[in-house]
């Protein structure tokens, strides 16, 4: 049943009858809505959480919020009127950390996202090439790790599958990639070839000789003697990953990681009016570079400004990932004695470079997944903090795998957003395969502790990572409330004491989102004077179970009042 009061609704009423005594100016009537949406269950993520069952919108903005009875008012000759029959309305999704042109791009690969068959993922691998024989090299992405003992594909594998071609495949998370000999031989890899800074080339143990997995860094030893993407590639991904998303609900965005060529892109479409979602866009920052650099990100800051674009944050990779052993971890890995995993900066740099981009005016942006890059990660916001004064920043660290649990208070008391990817939040391979054995169970109990880190009374925001994993909100909220897989409905819910309630999660993907790009006063939520930044879902969260939220549909999407998505079951007009 929905979440609401006597009460609220009272609180309904007298607001918006006082909006129609006082609202219009001179006496004269209310403003005529050029859409009204009745008869819904409206969750408005007010202060209150309060509930309505109609909306007026002109011009953009909602005019009106409240009962059928009161939206009459705003009623006009030309006025469009859906009914519509107690569907939901939320205020449009916000994912606060997504790699839309990118993934949108990816899609045009080889494409190995979800299989978790090898001899499957080998399968289409196969009919890949046969189906592009023209291509020069075979790029793909999407493999997932577990489908490999340690995540480690050998170059073996892959010269069966692609003999003559040179092949460079990314991994699901991106921080590993898979080659074949032709594209070693091509970038000169051979046991030789010393690990690069931040990089890890994974070699054979009898010979040393490359096997064909590449770690983070090491991956761009190959990556340079790729096709280059044309802007032509880059805007042909934003249209497929604005699709995507606003099908999703999704009005607003954090771009992960852009650099000037996907700045270009965003501001192409935001002059030509066909940016369909508002775009925070993080700066890429090259850890190596130092605080030199920020001169051009503040120059790429005043020159990327629109409408719906704003170059205001700056992105930074503390670390890698668990399941390659590329985390930075504060104890060592269990199978790796002694070995703590690859920060991509020493504490001073960071220290460095978070003060000068604090000082800048940057919002910061951490990649952050083992506990030392998470410690480290607050270490430089405090310092930033010290050096420059407090001031409303919102950085934000993002992933926050595994937390040591004396540093989850600090995340409220320096004013930090906590971004989780929620949908990672289950015990499926990743986790019981590649993780928890590396971690033991003691450290183990504190992954992903979202539930922890929202008691302490932090900002929790929400964020996809697309295309490393499912871009639909309602997957990620629904795995974040119930600990397991989408399609799970009876298992034990994995560290259950992390779980989260329904309607603090819906505020990670709307208000919170909104709170995290400076424009919670414009989105966010459904209230008089804000932005009409809408989705419609064909049925009421609250009232199903939490193992169905990511069967819920979305009819309807709006930005600003105007339908940038509408699903082939319509909606009834009158």
């Amino acid at each position: 049943m929905k979440n609401t009061t006597s009460g609220q609704h009272r609180a309904v009423a007298i607001l918006s009858a006082l909006f129609l005594l006082f609202g219009s100016r001179g006496g004269q009537s209310a403003q005529t809505a050029q859409m009204i949406l009745k008869n819904a269950d409206i969750y408005t993520m007010d202060s209150t959480r309060s509930w309505a069952d109609a909306v007026a919108i002109a011009d953009g903005k909602i005019i009106y919020v409240g009962t059928v009875a009161g939206v009459g008012k705003f009623k006009g000759p030309e006025t469009k009127i859906l009914d519509l029959k107690g569907r939901m309305i939320l205020p449009g999704f916000h994912d606060s950390h997504i790699h839309l042109i990118s993934g949108g791009m990816d899609l045009a690969t080889c494409t190995l996202n979800g299989i978790l068959d090898q001899e499957e993922a080998f399968e289409r691998i196969r009919d890949y090439v046969k189906q592009h024989p023209e291509k020069k090299w075979i790029i793909g992405n999407g493999w997932e790790l577990p489908l490999f003992p340690d995540a480690n594909p050998s170059k073996e594998q892959l010269d069966k599958l692609i003999p003559d071609q040179p092949a460079y495949l990314t991994a699901m998370d991106g921080h590993s990639v898979w080659v074949n000999s032709r594209a070693l031989q091509i970038a000169g890899i051979t046991k030789d070839t010393p690990d690069p800074v931040d990089g890890r080339i994974e070699r054979k143990k009898e010979t040393g000789e490359p096997s064909g997995a590449l770690r983070e860094s090491a991956a761009d030893l190959v990556a340079k003697f790729l096709p280059k993407d044309t802007h032509e590639d880059r805007i042909k991904g934003l249209e497929v990953g604005l699709s995507l998303a606003n099908s999703f609900g999704i009005t607003s965005i954090v771009e992960a990681n852009a650099g000037e060529e996907f700045l270009q892109a965003y501001s192409e479409f935001d002059r030509k009016g066909k940016l369909s979602v508002r775009v925070l866009a993080s700066q890429s920052v090259d850890t190596q570079k130092g605080i030199e650099q920020i001169t051009d990100l503040i120059k790429r800051r005043d020159l990327y400004q629109g409408k719906y674009l704003h170059a205001t944050m700056a992105k930074i990779f503390a670390d890698g990932v668990i399941e390659s052993k590329t985390a930075a971890l504060l104890e060592p890995y269990l199978d790796r004695p002694g070995y703590r995993g690859m920060p991509n900066l020493d504490a001073a740099q960071f220290n460095r470079l978070a003060i000068a981009l604090d000082a800048a005016g940057f919002q910061i942006h951490v990649h952050a997944i083992g506990d030392a890059a998470i410690r480290m990660s607050l270490d430089a916001i405090e310092a930033a903090e010290r050096a420059n004064g407090r001031r409303d920043a919102r950085h934000q660290i993002i992933h926050l795998e595994l937390i040591n649990p004396l540093d989850i208070p600090r995340f409220r008391k320096l004013g930090v957003v906590a971004n989780f990817q929620g949908f990672w939040a289950f015990a499926d391979p990743y986790i019981t395969q590649l993780t928890e054995p590396a971690l033991g169970p003691e450290r183990s109990r504190w992954l992903y502790p979202i539930g922890s880190v929202f008691k302490s009374g932090a900002v929790i925001a929400g964020g996809s990572d697309w295309d490393v994993s499912s871009m639909n909100p309602l997957d990620a909220i629904q795995v974040a409330v119930t600990r397991r897989d989408v399609e799970d409905a009876t298992s034990a819910s994995w560290i259950p004491e992390e779980i989260m309630d329904l309607p603090s999660m819906l505020a990670a993907y709307t208000i919170n989102g909104a709170y995290v790009s400076h424009q919670e006063k414009i989105t966010g939520s459904i209230e008089v004077g804000k932005s009409a930044d809408l989705t419609i879902l064909d049925k009421n969260l609250f009232e199903i179970p939490l193992s169905e939220i990511h069967k819920v549909k979305v009819l309807s999407t709006l930005l600003e009042g105007k339908e940038v998505y509408k699903s082939e079951a319509s909606l009834p007009r009158q």
